[in-house]
């Protein structure tokens, strides 16, 4: 189905990740996308083959781009506000992570999580529109992506890989894997231009992270609309409060406290910031104080590439 070669351990390896799973880069002839030997071995398959229906929401993104606020707000939109159910449920539980059972060592199954979801299903992925089920694209479920500046998603992703998978490597060789696609998920460029692609489709809302952060009951109002909702200029402030950063931050139903403690006690490494959380700052521009300027360069080309200035795409940045 697809072809598969072992990503190099020049750019992550087991000495200075001790999270780390073996990657593996999948490719169909066009598109790549790097994951693990797990994935390739137990989900690929059956995630290929897994049965859609048209009442299913699909939160797509690549890593760090606002994945976890997006499903609140949706999960929420799309079940009559009930923060009762939210507050009381973790968001892993209402709206799972399709493939995380074979990125993160544990044994969960989370195939078998989203197939015995109550309808309507809530599926969450970072995978990329070739990995993704095939009946996605005859049964046409309600897709919401959401995109990210590429230099702010990067940063986040190399606090995430040091303390949720134990990165002790340096930034410049981060964001030189980055840059290479040799990172979970990646590469970033090819997962966004795919739906930009699809963008105009009736089941697709493509949306951007930084409009999200400077008009957040804009963006509600259009995956109310998208949905097929209606709620009260009152009720949509409500949501806005209880998914702005402040509140999420401290919303254990969604702040992945449960996780980051996982991680300090079950796993042989231990995060170097006891203070470090998933929610971290949620900010648009954060790259300017953690780059230099010779790395910032190095992203300023990458997010020009040629073919994304051919169908008029471009990253928001301010």
């Amino acid at each position: 189905m697809f072809h598969t070669e072992k990503v190099s351990e020049n750019y992550i390896n087991k000495d200075n990740c001790p999270g780390y799973y073996n990657y593996v880069e999948l490719s169909d002839g066009v598109n790549r996308c790097v994951l693990t030997d797990k994935y390739v071995d137990h989900y690929a398959e059956e995630i290929k083959n897994f049965e859609v229906f048209d009442d299913d929401i699909w939160v797509i993104t690549f890593p760090k781009c606002g994945t976890t606020w997006t499903q609140e707000i949706v999960w929420l939109l799309n079940n009559n506000l009930d923060y009762e159910g939210a507050y009381n449920t973790l968001l892993d539980v209402r709206f799972p992570f399709i493939e995380i059972g074979a990125i993160v060592k544990d044994p969960r199954d989370s195939i078998n999580h989203c197939k015995n979801l109550q309808r309507p299903r809530h599926i969450k992925t970072h995978l990329p529109k070739f990995l993704l089920p095939n009946q996605i694209w005859t049964v046409k479920p309600k897709i919401i992506y959401v995109a990210r500046n590429p230099k702010d998603a990067a940063v986040s992703y190399f606090h995430h890989y040091r303390h949720i998978i134990g990165y002790t490597g340096t930034k410049d060789e981060f964001f030189d894997a980055y840059l290479a696609g040799k990172l979970l998920h990646s590469p970033i460029n090819e997962n966004v231009l795919e739906f930009w692609k699809l963008r105009d489709e009736p089941n697709i809302l493509f949306l951007y992270y930084e409009d999200m952060k400077r008009n957040l009951k804009e963006e509600i109002l259009k995956m109310m609309n998208f949905l097929g909702k209606s709620y009260t200029d009152e009720q949509i402030d409500k949501l806005c409060d209880h998914t702005s950063f402040k509140s999420m931050k401290i919303n254990p139903s969604v702040n992945r406290e449960q996780r980051i403690k996982t991680v300090k006690t079950v796993h042989n490494y231990v995060s170097k910031d006891e203070n470090f959380t998933f929610m971290r700052e949620g900010k648009i521009g954060s790259h300017h104080k953690e780059m230099t300027e010779e790395q910032k360069a190095k992203f300023d080309k990458y997010m020009a590439w040629s073919e994304f200035a051919n169908v008029g795409f471009e990253y928001k940045t301010k």
